[in-house]
This record gives C-alpha cells, sequence and structure tokens, in this order.
C-alpha cells in the first residue's frame, strides 16, 4: 500500500512517497508508470522555460507553480532510478550538497574569495579538478549540446579563455565579426559556403557579447521582443490608415516602421 497520504499541508518529504504512489505497477497512474527519462525528457526542458517565463514576467504565483513543475520532473527522473535501484531523491540531494560544500570553501572552509570574480575563478578551478578535465578541450567538450546554441556558444568561449585563448579587448572580437561578416558576402555570391560562414557570424556576434559584458541569449530574447512590440504598432497603424500591407510597397512600409520606434520611444518615457 502506498505510503502517501492526502492532507491539508505538503512538505518536501511527501514529494518522493507520490511519486512512488503514482508509478505503482498496480494502482498507480495509467501515465505516470509508463514513463522514461526518454519519453520526459522535452517536458523538464519546457518547464524550464516556463519557469523562466514566470521570472522575465515577475509572476511569483506562477512561478511557484512552475518551480513545482520542475521539481515533479525531477522527482519523476529519480523515481526512475529508484525503481532500478541505482539512485534516489535522497541521494540526488546528498551529491548536490557536497557538491555545493567541495565548490565553496570560502563558506566551508579557510579559502578566501573577495568578490564575485574570485567565486567564479575558484568554481571553475575545483569543477575542473571534479571533473577531470586536465585540457582546455576536455573542458569545451563537457558543454552539454543539447544547450540552446547561443548559450553552448558562450560556454565554449568562457572555457577556451580561461586557457588564455581569448581576445585581448572587444576591438579584436568586433574586427572578427567584421571579417566574418565580409567573408559570408563572398559567400552569397558564390565564394564559400553560406551556411558556414553564418554560423561563424553568430558565433563571433557572442564573442563580441562576452566583452560587453552581456548574455546573448538574452540580448536577442529582447531584440525579438522589441521586433514583435514594433510590428504590432506597424499592423496597428497600417490598419488605422487603410493600408494593405501585402499590397504596399517597401518604402511605406518603412515609413511605418520608423514610425513605429518613435512611438515605441514615447511610450518608455
Amino acid at each position: 500500500m502506498s505510503e502517501f497520504r492526502i492532507k491539508p499541508q505538503y512538505t518536501l518529504d511527501d514529494v518522493p512517497l507520490l511519486m512512488k504512489c503514482l508509478r505503482d505497477p498496480v494502482t498507480g497512474c495509467p501515465w505516470d508508470k509508463t514513463q522514461t527519462h526518454e519519453s520526459i525528457r522535452q517536458d523538464l526542458i519546457e518547464e524550464t522555460y516556463e519557469a523562466v517565463e514566470a521570472i522575465d514576467r515577475e509572476n511569483t504565483e506562477n512561478l511557484k507553480e512552475e518551480l513545482g513543475d520542475m521539481l515533479m520532473n525531477i522527482a519523476l527522473h529519480a523515481e526512475i532510478e529508484r525503481e532500478k535501484g541505482v539512485f534516489d531523491l535522497d541521494d540526488v540531494a546528498d551529491a548536490l550538497c557536497k557538491k555545493m560544500v567541495l565548490r565553496h570553501p570560502h563558506v566551508f572552509g579557510d579559502i578566501i574569495a573577495e568578490d564575485s570574480d574570485a567565486v567564479l575563478k575558484n568554481w571553475e578551478e575545483i569543477k575542473r579538478g571534479e571533473k577531470k578535465q586536465k585540457t582546455g578541450s576536455d573542458a569545451i567538450d563537457d558543454v552539454p549540446k543539447a544547450y540552446p546554441a547561443l548559450i553552448r556558444s558562450q560556454k565554449v568561449q568562457k572555457r577556451a579563455a580561461y586557457t588564455g585563448f581569448d581576445y585581448r579587448d572587444i576591438n579584436e572580437a568586433l574586427a572578427d565579426l567584421e571579417s566574418e561578416i565580409s567573408e559570408f558576402k563572398k559567400a552569397i555570391n558564390g565564394d564559400g559556403d553560406p551556411f558556414e560562414e553564418l554560423g561563424d557570424i553568430l558565433f563571433s556576434a557572442v564573442n563580441v557579447a562576452r566583452f560587453i559584458p552581456a548574455d546573448s541569449e538574452l540580448a536577442l530574447t529582447r531584440a525579438c521582443e522589441k521586433f514583435a512590440e514594433r510590428f504590432r504598432i506597424v499592423e496597428d497603424l497600417a490598419a488605422e490608415r487603410g493600408i494593405d500591407m501585402k499590397k504596399s510597397d517597401l518604402d511605406q512600409l518603412n515609413m511605418l516602421w520608423a514610425e513605429s520606434k518613435k512611438t515605441e520611444g514615447e511610450k518608455e518615457k
């Protein structure tokens, strides 16, 4: 019989009991008890993005719900392994706490870290030791290929820079970006592979972002939001003036776009 009990208030201790109940071979949920790591892999990614969306919207109630969904996914993965006799949620918590203690010698040991930069430097060195990364290539190979491309680019570049393989300043990074754009122009005219050169441009742009410094993933997200807002204004202006955007010439649409930027700027004041 399941140890999980219905009650007015639950704690973290109830989570693994709930997972056992849901995955019980006889009385469990037909969906939950048939899931595997692979079948719920995408769910974990989607729930993470939904939590991020709640953070961006500053919606704390929704954030609480989405963090719960993330926890449910974590607990379900742990339960699948517990059934195999490999590890359970307590083992996950144990490994987490031990890792945090090890990587915070400035809190739990006698190492001095005066600022965040020192903390991150210590963190990187300790992590390399844990993972037995002897070379920069080892560290780069450890960056998950499942990351979104911009995030992976940032991680790869940061780990290469840690070995000393980096630009001296943003001007050098910009010069490389300009060079890649030049190569792309040649490629679209038949001298090279446009697809490959486009990738080099994006990778170089991420390098420039590191020197601002800026998170390129966040920068592109905000650019998307900015475009969507301006496009909405363009559509509204066109509708107000009886302009059919599909039949309008580019000059007229560019004028509406310029007006949308002005309108957007006035809203921000």
